[in-house]
């Protein structure tokens, strides 16, 4: 079967004619080149208006990389013209191949877009013998056409986390749609700021923010400022996540400091090699730390007792009514404030200044928590590890979503996977 045959089979273009294929071997290298002339009596397109008009003159001959054959590199070969446009003016011919000043055909960027999910886009660009500039073009020109005919409907439901990247305190919000049905990441956003998620409830629109239901957020006071301000309808369930992590923060903190104290004094170090035996959760624990961890617990220590308040809170996760986990909430912060441990004292105070938020986990059925959140941030880590190397956001913001976005793509009359 004839390379054209399968061409316009596969890639059949109105008003244009495959003409004839050359295969050029170039130091030591094959390169396959398609020749395509207009049909005979086909008028161009004005690529501004996109009307058809008078051809004005040919410019020279262009050269759009296509998806390569058997690792042989191909190439589409064509004269531009020029149109005459009456509305216009003479512009350049749109062809339906490639968009723009573009070398690269639709189908070749689409097929790039896709193997970068799979790989990092320096190793597609090894693989397909290109380089990582023509996969970024791919990948941003498959995330604008997706962001553009993306559904955003239905959405109910999402979470608000920050995430640091690259060097220095660096950080980005990332908006994503945690409804049961559908996962994904709708919005990206520089900084951590008030002022970024604000651009993200303005390019959401007012009325998508209305039927919000429940929103996922940590404590960061910026971020439940403007989501109280443009969703106030909404429930805001409080990120479980990073309660546990001031819990840890505490405890651990406690743990240092009476080491210290303990090394000081001259006695013997108890503490010693603990810090991980405190901070895991007793069922995550290994045969050889279970008995350590019940050693410690005989001693009368702060530290001990910062433990067991944390192991205890974790009982609060356990209840299905709003009501009696605000009890059980309340309690557990009085007994906190009477140990007289600064650190687990600070964790108390902060609980009760967002009890509300809190209770909420349970007023929204335990349906919707930040696990889901914290997930997604997983899949995002890993991609930025992927794209090591980025100095820019616009590279990120592109990544992400191109990665964890699941955006729509068009329709093809082939797969070339």
């Amino acid at each position: 079967m004839h390379i054209k045959t399968l061409l316009n089979r596969l890639e059949n273009y109105k008003g244009f004619v495959y003409q004839n294929i050359k295969l050029i071997e170039k130091e030591a290298k094959l390169t396959l080149e398609v020749y395509i002339r207009p049909r005979k009596n086909s008028r161009p397109i004005c690529s501004v208006c996109g009307r058809p008009g008078p051809s004005y003159n040919t410019l020279p001959e262009r050269r759009f990389e296509f998806v390569p054959l058997w690792g042989i590199l191909v190439f589409f070969v064509y004269a531009m013209r020029r149109v005459d446009c009456p509305c216009c003016g003479v512009k350049v011919e749109k062809v339906p191949w490639a968009n723009g000043k573009h070398r690269q055909t639709k189908t070749y960027a689409w097929f790039l877009a896709g193997w970068a999910k799979r790989l990092s886009w320096s190793e597609t660009a090894s693989a397909f013998h290109t380089t990582w500039h023509h996969v970024f073009t791919a990948v941003e020109m498959a995330v604008e056409w997706g962001r553009n005919h993306a559904n955003l409907e239905g959405i109910t439901a999402i979470g608000i986390d920050e995430m640091a990247w690259g060097s220095g305190h660096r950080y980005v919000t990332v908006v994503y749609q945690i409804n049961n049905e559908c996962k994904r990441l709708l919005w990206v956003g520089e900084h951590r700021t008030a002022g970024t998620l604000l651009k993200f409830f303005r390019w959401f629109g007012k009325q998508r923010s209305a039927q919000l239901k429940f929103v996922c957020t940590d404590m960061w006071k910026a971020y439940l400022k403007v989501t109280a301000k443009k969703a106030g309808q909404a429930i805001n369930v409080l990120d479980r996540y990073h309660i546990v992590v001031h819990m840890n923060r505490a405890v651990d903190k406690v743990r240092a400091q009476e080491a210290r104290e303990l090394k000081e004094k001259g006695y013997e170090p108890v503490l010693k090699g603990s810090r991980w035996l405190l901070l895991k959760r007793v069922e995550n624990l290994t045969f050889k730390q279970i008995p350590k961890l019940a050693e410690i617990l005989q001693y009368n220590l702060k530290t001990v007792r910062s433990y067991l308040l944390k192991e205890e809170f974790q009982f609060l996760w356990e209840y299905r009514s709003w009501y009696w986990a605000g009890q059980f909430l309340d309690k557990w912060c009085d007994k906190t404030m009477r140990s007289g441990i600064e650190p687990m004292k600070n964790v108390a105070k902060m609980l009760r200044n967002h009890r509300t938020l809190v209770l909420n986990y349970f007023k929204a059925k335990k349906m919707f928590s930040s696990g889901v959140v914290e997930g997604l941030n997983g899949k995002a880590k890993l991609t930025t590890k992927k794209a090591y190397g980025f100095r820019t956001f616009r590279s990120l913001e592109i990544a992400l979503y191109h990665t964890l976005g699941k955006l729509p793509e068009p329709d093809f009359t082939h797969n070339f996977f």
